[in-house]
C-alpha cells in the first residue's frame, strides 16, 4: 500500500490550547459519556468509591477472573459489560443490535480471550413498533453467528412513551482466556510497535450523517465487526504480543492515551502513517473534527514487540476487516503517560485525551 493512500491533514499549531469543559461535580452532562478525561473523573471520582476491585483498577475493558480452583481447568475468564444507546438505532452500515454484539465481543477479545457467551437486556420504550425490534434481534441474531457466540440469558423492561429513545441494549460477554495469554493496557514496553487494522473514524462520521441534522450526504458507512478471528489470528502470529485495545469512544488518540498511562510510556505517532477515509477526513474538516478522535466500532489497536510486528501485520492483513492494516507509531521511553505525532512538516503535536463529548449517542 502507497504510504499516502491514507495520509491526513490535521493542523499543527504548536503550543495552541483549548479550553476544558466545566468540571460538572454535581450532576451528569453528556460530556461524562465521552470515554475522554470526564469519563474517567467520573469513574475514579464516584463509581470506583463505592464498587472497587483489583479487576476494576485495571482499567482495562474487560475484567480477567481466574478459575476456581476447585474447577480443575485452568486459565481465566474474562468478562465484560456494555450499554448501547445510539441515535438513530439503524445508520449505514449497522444498527443498534449489530454495535451491542461486536461490541462486546471485542471487549472480550481485547483480553486474548475466545468469547464463548453473551447476555442482553433490553430497555423498551412504549410505542416502539414491533418490526423495529425484530429488525434488532435479526441484526443481533446474525452478528453473534459471525462472532461464533451464543446467547446464554436476556432481560426486557419496558418504559412510558418519552423515558427512553426507542430501545436501549445492555449486553454483557464471557469468554476463556489461556494461561498462556497475558495482555494488558499496562504491558506496552518501549521499542513496541503499534499497529492499527484499517481506517479511523468510520462508526462516529457514518452516525454522524445518518442524524441528517447537519445535510451531511456522503458514502461513509460503520465499520462494526467482530474483531475475535483476527485477533487470534494476531496471538497465534506474534504470541508475545502485550496489548490489544479497540478505539472507541474518544478514538485513536484518547485509547493510546489511556495505554501510556497505564504503561508509563510514550507513544508517538507518525501523522503520514495515519489511515483515514478521504470522505471521514473530509467530513471532519468540514465540522472541525480530528478523526484520531472519533470513535470506531471494527478496528483494533496491537502493540506488540518489534521482531513479531510483521508477522503480526501478515496475520491482520490476512483476515477479515484487516486488508488495510499499517504500522503507525512507536512505544518510546518517556515521557511517561504522553502520546504525540510527529506531523507532516516533521514537527512534534501533543495528542491529548478527550476532554468532553465531542458526538454524544454513538455506541
Amino acid at each position: 500500500m502507497a504510504e499516502d493512500k491514507f495520509t491526513t491533514d490535521l493542523p499543527t499549531f504548536e503550543g495552541a490550547a483549548c479550553p476544558l469543559p466545566l468540571p460538572h461535580s454535581d450532576q451528569i452532562v453528556l460530556g461524562h459519556g465521552s470515554g475522554g478525561r470526564m469519563t474517567h473523573d467520573l469513574i475514579l471520582r464516584v463509581f470506583q468509591a463505592f464498587l472497587s476491585s483489583p479487576e476494576l483498577a485495571a482499567g482495562n475493558d474487560f475484567a480477567g477472573v481466574r478459575l476456581p480452583r476447585q474447577s480443575g481447568l485452568e486459565g481465566r475468564i474474562a468478562i465484560s459489560t456494555d450499554s448501547h444507546i445510539v441515535t438513530p438505532l439503524f445508520f449505514p452500515g449497522g444498527d443498534i443490535g449489530r454495535l451491542a454484539v461486536c461490541g462486546t465481543v471485542n471487549d472480550v477479545a481485547m483480553s486474548g480471550a475466545v468469547p464463548l457467551f453473551l447476555t442482553a437486556a433490553f430497555i423498551l420504550e412504549e410505542g416502539l413498533p414491533v418490526e423495529t425490534l425484530q429488525r434488532v434481534l435479526a441484526s443481533m441474531q446474525s452478528a453473534a453467528q459471525e462472532a461464533g457466540v451464543t446467547f446464554v440469558a436476556g432481560d426486557t423492561k419496558v418504559a412510558e412513551k418519552g423515558k427512553v429513545d426507542g430501545l436501549f441494549v445492555n449486553t454483557t460477554g464471557i469468554g476463556w482466556i489461556s494461561p498462556e495469554v497475558t495482555i494488558g493496557g499496562e504491558r506496552a514496553q518501549p521499542g513496541d510497535a503499534v499497529l492499527v487494522s484499517g481506517t479511523l473514524g468510520d462508526h462516529g462520521m457514518a452516525v454522524l450523517s445518518a442524524r441528517g441534522e447537519l445535510g451531511l450526504v456522503s458514502q461513509i458507512e460503520s465499520d462494526i465487526a467482530p474483531l475475535n478471528g483476527m485477533i487470534q489470528a494476531v496471538l497465534a502470529a506474534a504470541p508475545h504480543t502485550h496489548v490489544l485495545r479497540d478505539p472507541t469512544r474518544g478514538g485513536l488518540a484518547t485509547t493510546l492515551n489511556e495505554i501510556a498511562r497505564q504503561s508509563q510510556v510514550h507513544i508517538q505517532l507518525t501523522e503520514s502513517a495515519l489511515p483515514v477515509n478521504p470522505a471521514v477526513q473530509a467530513a471532519c474538516e468540514m465540522l472541525g473534527f480530528d478523526p484520531l478522535y472519533v470513535a470506531n466500532e471494527g478496528k483494533l489497536i496491537v502493540i506488540t514487540p518489534p521482531n513479531e510486528a510483521d508477522a503480526a501485520l501478515r496475520a491482520m492483513r490476512s483476515a477479515r476487516y484487516g486488508e488495510n492494516a499499517c504500522q503507525v507509531g512507536t512505544v518510546l521511553p518517556g515521557p511517561a503517560g504522553r502520546v504525540t505525532v510527529r506531523t507532516l512538516i516533521g514537527g512534534t503535536r501533543i495528542l491529548d485525551m478527550l476532554a468532553g463529548e465531542m458526538l454524544p449517542r454513538i455506541c
